[in-house]
Protein backbone atom coordinates (compact mmCIF):
# COMPACT_ATOMS: atom_id res chain seq x y z
CA UNK A 1 0.00 0.00 0.00
CA UNK A 2 1.12 3.51 -0.63
CA UNK A 3 2.17 5.66 2.25
CA UNK A 4 -0.22 8.39 3.28
CA UNK A 5 -0.50 10.92 6.05
CA UNK A 6 2.14 12.23 8.37
CA UNK A 7 5.52 10.58 8.68
CA UNK A 8 4.84 8.05 5.92
CA UNK A 9 2.34 6.15 8.06
CA UNK A 10 0.48 3.34 6.35
CA UNK A 11 -2.89 4.20 4.89
CA UNK A 12 -5.62 4.05 7.54
CA UNK A 13 -9.19 2.85 7.10
CA UNK A 14 -12.40 3.65 8.96
CA UNK A 15 -13.37 1.26 11.72
CA UNK A 16 -16.73 0.01 10.51
CA UNK A 17 -16.04 0.57 6.81
CA UNK A 18 -12.79 -1.33 6.44
CA UNK A 19 -12.34 -0.59 2.74
CA UNK A 20 -12.79 3.19 3.02
CA UNK A 21 -9.58 5.11 3.74
CA UNK A 22 -9.46 7.93 6.25
CA UNK A 23 -8.21 10.99 4.40
CA UNK A 24 -4.79 12.22 5.56
CA UNK A 25 -5.42 15.19 7.86
CA UNK A 26 -8.55 13.62 9.32
CA UNK A 27 -8.86 11.48 12.45
CA UNK A 28 -11.80 9.17 13.02
CA UNK A 29 -13.97 10.21 15.95
CA UNK A 30 -14.19 7.00 17.96
CA UNK A 31 -17.55 6.56 19.66
CA UNK A 32 -19.36 8.78 17.15
CA UNK A 33 -20.23 5.93 14.83
CA UNK A 34 -22.92 3.31 14.46
CA UNK A 35 -22.54 -0.12 12.84
CA UNK A 36 -25.27 -2.70 12.45
CA UNK A 37 -26.54 -5.26 9.98
CA UNK A 38 -30.11 -5.45 8.74
CA UNK A 39 -31.77 -8.03 6.50
CA UNK A 40 -31.44 -5.45 3.67
CA UNK A 41 -27.70 -4.85 4.32
CA UNK A 42 -25.35 -3.04 6.65
CA UNK A 43 -25.90 0.44 8.02
CA UNK A 44 -22.77 2.27 9.11
CA UNK A 45 -22.18 5.85 10.22
CA UNK A 46 -18.70 7.15 10.97
CA UNK A 47 -17.26 10.58 11.64
CA UNK A 48 -13.83 12.14 11.29
CA UNK A 49 -12.49 15.60 11.94
CA UNK A 50 -9.46 17.70 11.19
CA UNK A 51 -8.02 20.97 9.98
CA UNK A 52 -8.87 20.41 6.31
CA UNK A 53 -11.38 22.05 3.98
CA UNK A 54 -14.58 20.62 2.58
CA UNK A 55 -13.12 21.06 -0.92
CA UNK A 56 -10.05 18.99 0.02
CA UNK A 57 -12.25 16.20 1.41
CA UNK A 58 -14.50 16.21 -1.66
CA UNK A 59 -11.47 16.13 -3.97
CA UNK A 60 -9.83 13.28 -2.03
CA UNK A 61 -12.90 11.05 -2.02
CA UNK A 62 -13.79 11.91 -5.64
CA UNK A 63 -10.38 10.46 -6.54
CA UNK A 64 -10.44 7.47 -4.18
CA UNK A 65 -14.03 6.20 -4.36
CA UNK A 66 -14.08 5.31 -8.09
CA UNK A 67 -10.92 3.22 -7.56
CA UNK A 68 -12.88 1.25 -4.94
CA UNK A 69 -15.81 0.56 -7.26
CA UNK A 70 -18.07 3.44 -6.19
CA UNK A 71 -19.99 5.42 -8.83
CA UNK A 72 -21.47 8.89 -8.39
CA UNK A 73 -25.21 8.80 -7.86
CA UNK A 74 -27.84 11.30 -6.81
CA UNK A 75 -27.01 12.45 -3.31
CA UNK A 76 -23.77 10.49 -3.02
CA UNK A 77 -22.19 7.29 -4.30
CA UNK A 78 -23.42 3.75 -5.10
CA UNK A 79 -21.73 0.35 -5.17
CA UNK A 80 -23.26 -3.13 -5.25
CA UNK A 81 -26.56 -2.16 -3.69
CA UNK A 82 -25.05 0.20 -1.09
CA UNK A 83 -25.24 3.99 -0.91
CA UNK A 84 -22.47 6.16 0.56
CA UNK A 85 -23.15 9.75 1.60
CA UNK A 86 -20.69 12.33 2.87
CA UNK A 87 -21.87 15.23 5.02
CA UNK A 88 -20.05 18.15 6.60
CA UNK A 89 -20.19 20.36 9.67
CA UNK A 90 -17.84 22.90 11.25
CA UNK A 91 -17.30 23.88 14.88
CA UNK A 92 -14.47 26.03 16.25
CA UNK A 93 -12.64 25.93 12.90
CA UNK A 94 -12.57 22.13 12.81
CA UNK A 95 -14.32 20.35 9.95
CA UNK A 96 -16.35 17.26 10.84
CA UNK A 97 -16.96 14.78 8.04
CA UNK A 98 -19.86 12.35 8.49
CA UNK A 99 -20.00 9.30 6.26
CA UNK A 100 -23.03 7.06 6.12
CA UNK A 101 -23.36 3.73 4.37
CA UNK A 102 -26.77 2.13 3.85
CA UNK A 103 -28.54 -0.35 1.58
Amino acid sequence: KRAAGRGGAAERFFKGIDDLPVMPGLEQVIGAGVVFDTPAGRIVEVAAEGAVTRAQVEQFYAGVLPQLGWRRAEGGWRREGERLRIGFGTADGVLTVRISLSP
